[in-house]
């Protein structure tokens, strides 16, 4: 395994290796395979992670975004961009996921 995973992740790639590493190649062909930068991608995998509610990748995104060197407005400025096709509702929750992170820095 190439970084820490949470633990559910962690668990999977420990107990079906293979598994995992077909998975972590799939990851790097679809980052491969088109022409966003890095930043780009992160930002729209946070918001794919707010669209489909899920705040352990809400969380995973910003560690690695904080790590990779991104910033909290525009990290919460994703958060904003979900309030019109979202919802309200979706976008204070995952306000409260990012500032999990943010805060806890």
């Amino acid at each position: 395994m190439s970084r820490d995973l949470p633990s559910g992740a962690k668990r999977l790639a420990e107990r079906h290796a293979k598994v995992w590493a077909a998975y972590e190649k799939l990851g790097e062909a679809v980052a491969e395979g088109g022409p966003l930068d890095a930043n780009t991608r992160r930002l729209v995998k946070l918001a794919l992670s707010i669209g489909c509610s899920s705040e352990g990748a809400v969380h995973s995104h910003i560690r690695r975004a904080l790590a990779e060197g991104m910033n909290a407005d525009q990290l919460r400025h994703v958060m904003l961009l979900a309030i019109p096709t979202l919802g309200l509702p979706t976008a204070v929750k995952a306000l409260t996921w990012i500032d999990d992170i943010i805060d806890g820095q």
